[in-house]
Formats: structure tokens, C-alpha cells, sequence
């Protein structure tokens, strides 16, 4: 039971490690365009959505080799201690 509570713990982690940049861009797009429309009195909905999401793209692209990486790394352990599970 211990190494099922482990797995899940590390799958959480890692899934918090993957989606952080693509959320932190999305975030800081968002708070940047609400100023911008607070500023204006532009009240526009459509106009956030554009800007975040050509830059969660430009974002999933730049760290896709890092968090490949690290998806990798995590399912090569998982494969790895794969008996140990088994027993």
C-alpha cells in the first residue's frame, strides 16, 4: 500500500511540475490584459483569449524538451520498480 501512496504522490508532483509553465503564462498574459483593459475601459471578453493562447503555446513549446524529460525520467523509474509493485 505504501508504494501505491508513493506512485500517486510522485504523479501529482510531476503533474505539477508539467502544467506550472503553461499556468503561470496563462496567469501572468491574463493579468497583464486585465490592466491593459482596466486602463483602456475596453471590456472586451474575446480579448484574452487570443493572447493566452499563443502564448501557452510559445510556453508548451519552450519547456517541451524539459518536461518531456521529466515525463520520461518518471515512467523509465515507474517501469524500472515495476516488480516491487507486483509482489
Amino acid at each position: 500500500m505504501d508504494y501505491f501512496l508513493g506512485i500517486a504522490k510522485q504523479a501529482l508532483f510531476l503533474s505539477l511540475i508539467i502544467t506550472a509553465p503553461p499556468v503561470l503564462v496563462a496567469m501572468i498574459v491574463g493579468l497583464v490584459i486585465s490592466i491593459l483593459q482596466a486602463t483602456t475601459q475596453i471590456q472586451e471578453q474575446t480579448l484574452t483569449f487570443v493572447p493566452k493562447l499563443v502564448a501557452v503555446v510559445i510556453a508548451m513549446v519552450l519547456t517541451a524538451e524539459l518536461l518531456t524529460g521529466q515525463l520520461l525520467s518518471y515512467t523509465h523509474w515507474l517501469f524500472d520498480n515495476f516488480a516491487q509493485y507486483v509482489k
